[in-house]
């Protein structure tokens, strides 16, 4: 489990295909901040851009770790298959203050960066989700973008999906990955988790017993 509280920007120093074919995935090795993989050991889980990955190999001292993507995920994830840079959250422990809200690691969707453009001292963020996660995202409602816990400011049903939008305050901008989106930028979307089981429980007709 994550939280959508970033705890480092990294970076995706190389992607090396693992295969000729289609259905080969991709080596990433992905630097980090000095001292940010001390804690860290293999196996691990580290969310690259809200992401779930696992620590394949480590190199404390040059600061960087790999991790080994499929091609479903591959094609189901947005920034995860080029040089870039890149949003980092480590699991969290049991005994962790939970500052964001819960997340999976588990990408629902992509959206699409319609709007971005700083207001005042802050930053508007627009993201047209598809269709098929509108009814997950609410007024005041938690949603994950590249791994970072926001809250929805407004939502608007279109033709094409739902679009979200987002303030985003400058701390957010300068500590995260989100600061190098641009208009035409995919990005991973994570619903809250919570409004995923309440939707599982409204459309499941109650069992009978005989």
């Amino acid at each position: 489990m994550f939280t959508g509280i970033i705890t480092g920007v990294g970076r995706i120093a190389t992607a090396q295909a693992l295969g000729t074919s289609s259905t080969h995935g991709k080596r990433l090795t992905i630097a980090c901040p000095p001292e940010y993989l001390d804690d860290v050991g293999l196996g691990d889980s580290i969310a690259l851009n809200g992401a779930c990955m696992t620590v394949t190999t480590l190199d404390v001292a040059a600061h960087q770790f790999t991790v080994d993507i499929s091609a479903e995920s591959l094609a189901k994830t947005a920034g995860l298959d080029s040089p870039g840079p890149i949003n980092l959250e480590k699991a969290l422990r049991a005994n962790d203050r939970l500052g964001g809200h819960l997340v999976s690691g588990h990408v629902d969707g992509m959206g699409l960066v319609t709007h971005f453009a700083q207001v005042g001292e802050s930053w508007e963020l627009h993201v047209l989700a598809p269709r098929a996660l509108a009814k997950y995202l609410a007024y005041k409602g938690s949603i994950t973008i590249n791994g970072v816990s926001l809250t929805v400011n407004r939502i608007a049903d279109v033709a094409d999906g739902c679009e979200v939008s987002i303030n985003i305050i400058p701390h957010t901008v300068e500590n995260t990955a989100l600061g190098s989106l641009q208009v035409g930028s995919r990005v991973n979307l994570e619903i809250d988790l919570i409004a995923r089981y309440v939707e599982r429980m409204l459309s499941t007709s109650p069992s009978t017993t005989v």
